[in-house]
């Protein structure tokens, strides 16, 4: 699996953005997309994560109301619309892929998928 994640840059806060993620390979494992994000000294947290069955949404705290999270199944695309920006936000944003194999006698196995990252500066 290969993710591909485009959108971020530099905004001031009370500001919006978007992102994108195009997924390519042997997408038919993968069971949720989702953004994490890693601030400078911090570790990586998750962002959003939605599950490619019946679209389930997960929001972290910090997130919730302002950050919107979908996917285009078609395009084997997650998005993420980010408003009201916060200085806080400020971090490198990763497109996740969680990845399931099942083997033939019914065992399996899950992987995680990243994708580059790209930057979002939020200026106050």
């Amino acid at each position: 699996v290969q993710l591909q994640a485009s959108g971020g840059g530099l905004v001031q806060a009370g500001g919006s953005l978007a992102l994108s993620c195009v997924a390519s390979g042997t997408i038919s494992g993968i069971t949720a997309l989702g953004w994490y994000r890693q601030a400078p000294r911090k570790q990586r947290e998750l962002v959003a994560t939605i599950t490619t069955g019946f679209g389930r949404i997960t929001y972290a705290d910090s997130v919730k109301g302002r950050f919107t999270i979908s996917r285009d199944s078609a395009k084997n695309t997650v998005y993420l619309q980010m408003r009201n920006l916060k200085s806080e936000d400020t971090a490198v944003y990763y497109c996740n892929a969680d990845y399931q194999e099942t083997y033939s006698d019914g065992s399996g196995r899950s992987y995680d998928f990243w994708g580059q990252g790209t930057q979002v500066t939020v200026s106050s």
